[in-house]
């Protein structure tokens, strides 16, 4: 059932769950993916200079870099390029907002993190995105852990709507082999814990998650990615389809979660990267035009094109 259940609902509740292109047979990886980071150490992330050490100077003073891209470009087919040449900064467990009007590449970036667009055959990627120094394009990587080691929740809630609540959690790390019912049981209430939804679902575990409000899909979702220990979270417009009190619930939880997770957020509510987020970047037309602390780019922007931003003269 689970092939068929993952067929059904796309490949957006496979990648949620960390499991995008691993079919039902698992993948050998077990635990949190940190093994090779450990080993990898920061040798990617050193001496560079140019466009990538312009932007870790974005960075606060003790911000730890967590990742960070160089020349990344993504395009599609022979035709437009997506983004070009992005070289970015992201600081370890803070939150990092991406804005920008429609179009400009915001999402197209923040997939490439941790490499959804392999899933696409006619849209090729170049340059470097490094996550603690390893480079996750660099020949042999396993796309598969990077997509477990750097989560993604997605606009939309995308629960199995089959599935328990219980299964919804536990769905990646089932296929990769965890079955131990004491372990399981851990990475539920942990998750859900996590994504400020256990006690509003422990008496249930058993019910749909597509019986749940969509706010509490969502954080079901959250919970999900959260399951398989991501050192990273990508978020795309996560509240774009949720009331007010959801969304507000989320931007709560957001900051709780920050304490443990990286997380980089596409927006398109200036309002809400004000809120939720410590740095912010601006696109546009497929570049990255400025990336500093959030409060320092809505105060005093660098970049004119920022300022016309944010200022309404475009949107």
């Amino acid at each position: 059932m689970d092939t068929i259940d993952l067929r059904l609902k796309g490949d957006d509740a496979a990648a949620e769950a960390g499991m995008a292109g691993t079919g039902v047979a698992g993948t050998g990886v077990a635990g949190t993916g940190t093994g090779v980071a450990a080993v990898a150490g920061m040798a990617g992330a050193t001496e560079l200079t140019g466009a990538a050490a312009n932007a870790r100077a974005a960075l606060a003073a003790g911000d730890e870099l967590r990742m960070e891209t160089v020349g990344l470009s993504v395009r599609y087919g022979t035709g437009n390029y997506g983004i070009r040449d992005v070289s970015m900064a992201i600081a370890d467990k803070r939150v990092t907002a991406l804005i920008g009007p429609s179009g400009c590449g915001k999402s197209t970036f923040l997939r490439s993190l941790n490499r959804m667009h392999d899933l696409a055959p006619d849209i090729t990627v170049t340059g470097q995105a490094f996550l603690d120094g390893e480079d996750l394009y660099a020949p042999g990587m396993d796309a598969v852990l990077v997509r477990r080691r750097v989560g993604m929740v997605f606009q939309k809630p995308t629960p199995f709507p089959t599935k328990s609540i219980y299964e919804n959690v536990c769905a990646g790390l089932r296929l990769v082999g965890v079955n131990k019912k004491s372990t399981l049981d851990e990475a539920v209430e942990r998750s859900l814990r996590g994504a400020a939804l256990w006690d509003e679902v422990k008496d249930r575990l058993k019910t749909p998650g597509g019986s749940l409000s969509g706010g509490q899909q969502q954080r079901l979702c959250i919970a999900r990615a959260l399951a398989v220990e991501p050192e990273v979270l990508l978020m795309d417009e996560p509240t774009s389809s949720l009331d007010p009190n959801a969304t507000i619930r989320i931007e709560q939880l957001i900051h709780e979660l920050k304490e443990q997770v990286t997380i980089v957020i596409v927006t398109h509510n200036m309002h809400q990267a004000a809120r939720v987020s410590d740095y912010t970047a601006f696109f546009y037309v497929g570049e990255l035009v400025e990336l500093s602390a959030t409060k320092e780019m809505f105060l005093k922007p660098r970049e004119k094109k920022t300022e016309e931003y944010l200022t309404g003269f475009f949107s």
